[in-house]
């Protein structure tokens, strides 16, 4: 049980993490937000694609480090200092303040993708890694969606600055159990990887079929995922014509669905695999159809009734959140154990491209077309771009195809 227990903790720690980079996003319909940073669509983009900057910089690195040294330490220390981070960008007066303290929010989140997925590695078969998986990344899901609301009342009770104040000091409170419990070694080698091992230089990640179609296949997935963590709130806002407090309650729903989705869909993968089904084959099945239930997004960007956009937006995130356990899972699966970290930081790095363009995309559609219609048809593009990329790339477990 303690392992268990463990990955939970994880999945806390990475609520914490995407509480803190995507907080922003509560703010930019806020008028006063808006008015005080002298804030124009292209800046609301830019202030939510800056945490990505240095985050995607550093991620090869990021991972290096976990490989070498472990899990505890290294993600304690960047806890410790993201959570600092966070608490000073509600004391920030300027705008070259905000984007300052957003770069270093994004150096200091480096650690914690890579630390859960190499730990994940280190102490679950692959049977059950599916499983741990989902538990993991459901805190990049159920993290926002109950830091929503909690978020819509600090600022319309106390102000914006309340909000980044009191979410940053209470991510402190994770290191107490983590301290205590968590070991400072890896655990025991408990699978034998799927891919060879002979050539395990960074450069080999990149020769690697399976790599890139898992990095294209990422790239896709976060797209949509950082356009509704930087600008869900703004479109409930601004298209849809609702309250912040209501905002809350949509997007919290909808990110809510998403946490729930991406647990059952690992377990479901890992209850196949137990009962003999190929890993890589099903995990990617898994994958192809969260991406393609995703594609509804673009259905209720159609619709005028608020009940169907609200219907639409949970569904396409739900779609989302089938996919989350089993396309991190992939390339774990299929990569050599020794490159655990590295494979996440390589992963992660596609992430952080569609962290950086998604926002910034968005908000350059949005100022050229007047509205969302745009923005959200190239979501629907990318997850059709997303399943060929698994379909076509990510077939054999094999490190390299010359």
């Amino acid at each position: 049980m303690r392992r268990w227990f463990l990955v939970s903790l994880l999945s806390i720690g990475l609520a914490f993490a995407y509480t803190h980079r995507t907080n922003i996003s509560f703010v930019l319909p806020d008028p006063k937000f808006i008015a005080l940073f002298g804030l124009t669509d292209s800046g609301r983009g830019t202030l939510t694609s800056a945490f990505f900057w240095t985050y995607g910089l550093l991620q090869i690195p990021a991972g290096s480090l976990v490989d070498r040294f472990g899990t505890k330490w290294p993600l304690a220390c960047g806890l410790f200092l993201w959570c600092l981070v966070s608490t000073a960008t509600g004391l920030a007066q300027t705008f070259w303040m905000m984007l300052v303290l957003r770069l270093l929010l994004g150096m200091t989140e480096t650690i914690v993708t890579p630390a859960g997925l190499r730990w994940i590695r280190d102490h679950f078969e692959e049977r059950r890694r599916g499983f741990a998986t989902g538990i993991f990344f459901s805190g990049s899901k159920y993290g926002p969606a109950v830091a929503a609301p909690v978020a819509a009342w600090l600022i319309t009770r106390h102000g914006w600055r309340s909000m980044f104040i009191v979410q940053g000091l209470a991510g402190l409170a994770w290191l107490i159990p983590w301290l205590l419990l968590a070991s400072g070694g890896r655990g025991p080698a408990r699978t034998v990887a799927a891919a060879p091992a002979a050539d395990e230089t960074v450069g080999s990640l990149f020769r690697s079929r399976i790599m890139w179609g898992t990095l294209i296949g990422t790239f896709c997935y976060n797209y949509f995922v950082f356009y509704a963590l930087s600008w869900l709130p703004a479109y409930f806002v601004e298209r849809r014509h609702v309250s912040l407090n209501s905002m809350g309650i949509f997007t919290g729903f909808s990110y809510g669905g998403m946490a729930a989705v991406a647990i059952l869909g690992g377990l479901a993968a890992d209850w196949c695999i137990a009962r003999g089904a190929n890993p890589l084959a099903t995990r990617r099945g898994f994958t192809v159809a969260g991406l393609l239930i995703a594609s509804t997004e673009i259905l209720g960007a159609a619709t005028e009734s608020i009940n169907g956009a609200v219907f639409f937006s949970i569904l396409s995130m739900a779609g989302l959140g089938l996919a989350t356990a089993n396309y991190w899972s992939l390339p774990q699966t299929a990569m050599p154990k020794a490159m655990a970290g590295r494979v996440a930081g390589a992963q992660n790095m596609a992430l952080t491209v569609a962290g950086i363009a998604a926002p910034l995309i968005t908000g350059w559609l949005k100022q050229w077309s007047g509205g969302y219609a745009a923005p959200m048809a190239v979501i629907g593009v990318l997850m059709i771009v997303g399943v060929g990329a698994y379909i076509t790339l990510v077939r054999t477990p094999k490190l390299a195809t010359g």
